[in-house]
């Protein structure tokens, strides 16, 4: 079974239900404490004991403040346009050729912590992820088969690639448009999985509503390009080390969605700045963009509890 693990200015605390107890570790750093994993195990039976003998264990996890359980600096990169949802949502159709591109380690933020809109920002747009949090090194030229995934992959995280659409797309710049400090909210837990764990990784359900309305709702059957093979296009240019993370893409039902059809061939024929303008005017219409005083709550688990990494919940601010 899979154990649950928090991070607060504290330290670091293994999660049983509702109560969480101390690890006994020094490290500072993800990848110290996925070197670090008996210390893990030992707060693991503590827990456990203690939940045995009283009935109850160490600190109610209501108590604690929970941090990004993957610590920064650190690579983060993530797969664009990776469920079969969301590539029709975004007008794709046939072969959708595998993609990856890098976000700023400084995007990440904790489970808790305000979404910030950038002042210059209207359209806000919000994409829950699988995250996988590597517990060694991924050399270029790796090829990972699904039976390896253990040796690479420590643990799942619950990310939000936040995206600032018009940056986005008049600019085709994800680097920028998903990079602003706050734009990856990671957490509450980091779950490590045991080898066994991984043959349920497709049951993992994936939702996020805002204020309570639910826009995105899939598995990861619907997955295009699943973690295997998507480690191994990966490792064709990119080295990976343990604590690094990766983003495996979104289902549909983000805000952003392709124009219909006669729209985009209209907009094909107008000069660039011209077709921006008219995009964005009609997606002003669009309510399923994030404001501040919105709040975004996002899950990942499987339906029978195995693997559960928490409930993220991120109020939207703006810009001072």
């Amino acid at each position: 079974m899979s154990t649950n693990v928090l991070r607060t200015a504290d330290g670091w605390w293994v999660v049983l239900g509702e109560r969480a107890v101390p690890v006994d570790t020094k490290a500072a750093t993800t990848a110290e404490l996925l070197a670090d994993r008996d210390a893990v195990r030992e707060a693991a039976l503590t827990a456990a004991r203690e939940a045995t003998l009283s009935g109850e264990a160490g600190t109610p996890v209501v108590d604690l403040v929970a941090l990004s359980p993957v610590t920064t600096p650190c690579r983060v990169v993530a797969q664009m346009v990776n469920y079969g949802s969301h590539a029709r949502d975004s007008g794709f159709k046939g072969d959708i050729p595998p993609a990856f591109f890098r976000k700023a380690s400084g995007s990440v933020s904790g489970p808790g912590d305000a979404v910030v809109r950038p002042s210059h920002v209207k359209f806000l747009d919000y994409e829950i992820e699988l995250g996988l949090v590597m517990g060694a090194p991924l050399p270029v030229g790796t090829v990972v088969e699904e039976r390896d995934l253990p040796s690479y992959v420590a643990g799942l995280v619950i990310t939000n690639d936040v995206s600032a659409r018009e940056v986005q797309l008049t600019k085709t710049q994800f680097y920028e448009s998903k990079s602003y400090p706050t734009f990856t909210p990671t957490g509450p837990y980091l779950s490590l999985l045991e080898p066994e764990d991984f043959t349920h990784l497709l049951d993992l359900r994936l939702k996020l509503t805002v204020n309570g309305e639910l826009r995105q709702d899939r598995t990861l059957a619907d997955m295009i390009v699943r973690p295997a093979q998507a480690l191994t296009l990966l490792a064709r240019f990119q080295t990976l080390d343990a604590g690094d993370l990766l983003l495996t893409g979104t289902p549909g039902g983000t805000a952003l969605k392709a124009p219909p059809k006669a729209v985009e061939k209209i907009g094909a024929l107008l000069p660039p700045a011209v077709k921006w303008r008219a995009f964005f005017k009609s997606q002003a219409k669009n309510p399923h963009y994030l404001n501040p005083g919105d709040v975004v709550t996002a899950t990942i688990a499987t339906p029978d509890g195995r693997i559960d990494l928490g409930e993220q919940r991120t109020p939207v601010a703006a810009a001072n």
